[in-house]
């Protein structure tokens, strides 16, 4: 094709430009041009970038840009709309920036130098001229690929006449507030698009901002404040193999023997939960019920499951006696109820009769599980020593070093008798992804070899192993590699595919690519795999991160305040600041900014971004409208 040839191709179109432009800079132009200078350089360019926009040209007032998706587009428009409600809120109408959208899905000329000529550019701009100051007008071609996939409110302008445009139009209205009506389309001289992309941004990075908050590194250990109403409240019928093991009691007569039990009741619910068609409630939800004297019927209620499994360990030198009871939660009847009894040695092949056992009670085959784990720990103790040391220190309200060192230690001695051990490496790989990630790095250690290598190591000898990935996706997120933190989370879940910390692993990186519906799901679906789970206050916060992304702030207010984090100068009522700025209800947002300065009276905006880089802008915003001192 010669160097000045044009060609075709179908693409996403949007047009902006700034209502009133004249006006604006007719009563103070240097201000104007630097506000739009301002909204280019902290908004725009960011956030069309990391949306995949591709800003085609600017001048004057206006903006063009070019999209692969409908949908990227047609966020991309929500949130520099909602943003500017933020930005907007200290002026007068009269000063206010604002922003009219036209967006159209059609054929385009592309020009040698990458500019873009035809009727779906016009259409585009001819949209955008019917737009309300602060809406975002649609055709019926771009409605229709996401009118599924956006949940947003339209209204139906019906055909219109654009000018210069042969054919009627039929058009759509986003309702971002008060839907927008057809206004006629007055003929003004047109440049292409202009710095006022700033805006088009300022949504984008309101993505970025949310999904941060998944970062553990970043966020302190928290508290659930309201226990959560459980998922399974909201489901409907239980599956059919849908089962809790709850914790083993230790009849072992010494307290010490408390680790060996629950590791019998961890390793059991990793082995079920590979059953297929299984729906398995994690164990960090079985273990809240430890130590309680419980009823299967109500644990089947509030857990939303058919079968409780229940059992004793009786540890008694070299020998373990296991009795296992399976329970139907719906009638508190009992199905069956079996000894076992192994060397300690034999540890796993216990595990394997009895998951077999069950397997075969409640007619499921078993998802290619293995029978004979002849690979497993040769120390079954220290792993599981390590495992519990590992619980506590992630509980602790404040994570030290010295307890992660200790950890790392227990995992460090394991391999030494066994480094062929996959659960030491996927261990081991995790304490050194905690290190990495809380920035507690040594110079001279190669966290590549020691997280991603004795994590891909545990793999190959244990492909079910779940801390493995994790600890994989942990370090790629602290590396800002999202799409290999998804892929090493996926890895895993196919293998695991009732494991609610990979469904819960999946939600930062999702964010962080705009996935924002995928984040919602895979936050509540480990929701309700774990709905007891000691981390649900995370996950909250990242659900609540994904609906203020999608700019569902009433949604994203409700999980806030379900929890309640503040240490290390981090606090939630910030979240809940911003939100309530979003939602417009500054006496909220201002009523937890004030929270948040008794707590900690040295934090400002400045010092949040330092310690909070990628947060968007949005986020911010509503903390200063809310009172929060910039420095």
């Amino acid at each position: 094709m010669a160097a000045n040839q044009t060609h075709r191709r179908l693409t996403t179109i949007l047009a902006a430009d700034v209502a009133g432009y004249s006006r604006l800079t007719g009563a103070d132009e240097e201000g104007t041009l630097s506000r739009i200078r301002a909204l280019r350089s902290e908004l725009i360019d960011p956030a069309l970038s990391a949306n995949r926009g591709r800003i085609v040209n600017t001048a004057g007032d206006s903006l063009l840009v070019e999209f692969a998706s409908v949908v990227d587009a047609v966020r991309a428009a929500i949130h520099v709309q909602r943003a500017m409600v933020i930005r907007n809120a200290d002026f007068v109408e009269e000063k206010r920036i604002e922003f009219c959208i036209g967006v159209h899905v059609g054929d385009v000329m592309v020009e040698h130098d990458g500019d873009l000529r035809g009727d779906g550019v016009n259409i585009a701009a001819r949209l955008e001229g019917i737009a309300r100051p602060g809406g975002v007008c649609l055709s019926e071609d771009a409605y229709r690929q996401v009118k599924t996939k956006v949940d947003l409110a339209v209204t139906d302008l019906g055909e219109q006449r654009l000018k210069n445009i042969a054919e009627p139009v039929r058009a759509y209205s986003l309702q971002l507030g008060a839907p927008a009506s057809a206004k006629p389309a007055a003929p003004k001289p047109r440049s292409k698009l202009a710095p006022l992309a700033a805006v088009l941004a300022a949504l984008l990075i309101v993505v970025v901002g949310s999904a941060w908050f998944l970062f553990f590194a970043i966020r302190p250990a928290t508290v659930a404040t309201n226990t959560p109403t459980p998922a399974a409240s909201t489901q409907a019928e239980p599956a059919h193999l849908s089962i809790v093991v709850l914790p083993f009691a230790n009849l072992s007569g010494d307290p010490a023997q408390d680790y060996f039990a629950d590791g019998i009741t961890e390793n059991l619910t990793t082995d079920l939960a590979r059953i297929r068609g299984s729906f398995v409630i994690a164990r960090n939800t079985a273990f809240t019920y430890k130590g309680k004297s419980v009823d299967a019927k109500e644990i089947g209620k509030e857990l939303g499951v058919r079968y409780v499994l229940e059992g004793s360990v009786q540890r008694d030198g070299t020998r373990v006696r296991v009795n296992v009871q399976l329970v139907d939660a719906e009638i508190g009847a009992h199905l069956w109820a079996e000894r076992f009894e192994e060397d300690v040695g034999d540890l796993f092949k216990l595990q394997d009769q009895v998951v077999a056992r069950l397997a075969n009670t409640l007619g499921n085959e078993l998802f290619k599980a293995e029978a004979e784990k002849a690979a497993r720990s040769k120390n079954p103790d220290v792993i599981d020593r390590a495992r519990a040391l590992s619980l506590q220190w992630s509980q602790e309200p404040q994570q030290t070093k010295e307890g992660l060192t200790a950890v790392k230690a227990i995992y460090e001695q394991a391999l030494k008798i066994d480094p062929n051990d996959p659960d030491a490496l996927a261990g081991d790989a995790d304490t050194y992804a905690a290190e990495y990630a809380y920035n507690w790095r040594n110079p001279e250690t190669d966290y590549d070899a020691k997280i991603l290598g004795q994590a891909d190591r545990a793999i190959s000898l244990a492909p079910e192993n779940v801390e493995a990935y994790m600890a994989k996706g942990w370090y790629m997120q602290n590396k800002h590699r999202w799409n290999e933190q998804l892929r090493a989370v996926d890895a895993g879940l196919a293998m695991n595919p009732n494991s609610a910390l990979l469904y819960a692993g999946r939600v930062f990186p999702e964010n962080m690519l705009y996935r924002f519906e995928q984040a919602k799901a895979d936050a509540q679906q480990a929701m309700r795999l774990s709905p007891r789970d000691p981390q649900m206050h995370w996950w909250h916060i990242v659900l609540a991160d994904a609906e203020f992304a999608l700019g569902e702030y009433d949604a994203a207010i409700e999980e806030y305040q379900k929890v309640n984090v503040c240490n290390r100068g981090y606090c939630n009522y910030w979240d809940l600041a911003a939100a309530y700025a979003a939602e417009g209800k500054m006496d909220e947002a201002k009523a937890e900014v004030e929270k948040g300065r008794r707590a900690y009276p040295e934090v400002t905006v400045k010092s949040l971004k330092e310690g909070l880089p990628g947060v968007v802008p949005l986020w911010f915003e509503g903390l200063r409208k809310a009172g929060l001192p910039e420095e």
